[in-house]
């Protein structure tokens, strides 16, 4: 596969965390920096958590920044509840060695890495819109510098997870999401071809990414532990991983968490690990078909706040500004996952 080079934006809950280590994983893709954005957590815990990720899977030296402290026009609220007091759930991650300071602007970043490297970056985003929509706003050229964009968020004629209708990236931050969206409807107008045009992975497919807690042992398997790795329904809530892969533990301990979440809200003991959907497909690693749409968000209405719409018919009469995922291959995609962490374990074990 040919080097793939990205800009990652997240706001590292426990499946953002699942899909960072991923991506890790993958010899092909070289992560240029990661910019933090409030969402599931606050910016200074996810710029933490970026960094002992990095750290403990071996890339200690890739730049973090922080962008937006919150919302565009919104206060800030987080999810404790989903992910934990320190958005990884159960796991716990020592502070990292931080080899250099990155104090520059995530949205100059953005700017200056694209306008130097015109076609070259994939920007990855599985948080709130804020930092991409505040640099559309200072370089509305943008779209034409980059080589691909790939948002996680919004549902589509399908049920939200946060209101009825609305998706949670999306419901943080709409006012930033409508923008991004706007910018590309602008974009499009002026000739963009189809290929640059975002694509969305939105809950009507990345729920479709459904892990299970069996999962946690084929990777420790993967790995090559010694202990089996069981991550059971009947255990106390809050039962630590004894695994000595440093990996392992702290993926199942951020996991559990999440399985728990999922169980309390009568969703079974399982995970939606919608990131990880989202980093295979900037990746190039995943299999997926998308549709072209016209997509705006709803900042008005109460009922709807939040709410993604997509034109697919073209009744807008404006030409599409995205490309929505519409379907993909969880089996194959959960295989590719446990391959790859599988390697990056026992690459981190023989190194520890």
């Amino acid at each position: 596969m040919d080097q793939l080079r990205l800009l990652v934006d997240n706001d590292t809950g426990i499946d953002d965390a699942l899909a960072l280590a991923y991506l890790c994983a993958c010899d092909h893709v070289r992560i240029e920096a990661i910019t933090s954005t409030p969402g599931n957590i606050d910016v200074d815990q996810v710029v933490a958590n970026n960094r002992a990720l990095l750290s403990l899977c071996g890339q200690p030296d890739v730049p973090v920044m922080i962008g937006a402290s919150g919302p565009l026009e919104i206060p800030l609220v987080t999810t404790p509840e989903t992910h934990g007091p320190q958005g990884v759930g159960y796991a716990t991650l020592p502070t990292p060695e931080i080899t250099a300071a990155h104090n520059e602007d995530a949205v100059d970043y953005w700017i200056e890495a694209a306008l130097a490297n015109p076609g070259e970056l994939t920007i990855l985003l599985t948080a709130p819109l804020t930092n991409f929509a505040l640099a559309l706003r200072r370089e509305p050229k943008l779209p034409w510098l980059l080589r691909k964009v790939v948002i996680m968020g919004g549902a589509f004629y399908y049920q939200g997870n946060t209101t009825p209708t609305a998706e949670w990236n999306t419901h943080v931050d709409p006012h930033a999401a409508k923008e991004v969206f706007a910018a590309y409807t602008a974009a499009a107008e002026q000739g963009l071809e189809e290929d640059k045009l975002p694509i969305v992975c939105s809950l009507d497919t990345t729920e479709r990414f459904e892990m299970q807690p069996e999962f946690l042992t084929q990777l420790a398997e993967e790995a090559g532990c010694a202990e089996p790795e069981l991550v059971l329904p009947t255990d106390p809530e809050g039962t630590l991983s004894a695994a000595s892969n440093p990996l392992v533990r702290y993926l199942s301990d951020a996991l559990r968490f999440y399985f728990e979440f999922h169980l309390h809200y009568d969703q079974g003991y399982i995970a939606d690990v919608h990131d990880f959907f989202a980093a295979g497909v900037a990746a190039g690693t995943l299999e997926y078909q998308t549709r072209l749409a016209t997509v705006d968000v709803e900042t008005e209405s109460k009922l709807l706040f939040g709410t993604t719409v997509a034109d697919y018919r073209g009744l807008w009469g404006k030409p599409a500004n995205v490309r929505i995922v519409s379907s993909n291959d969880p089996d194959s995609g959960f295989a590719e996952l446990l391959t790859r962490l599988g390697a990056l374990a026992r690459k981190l074990d023989t190194n520890s």
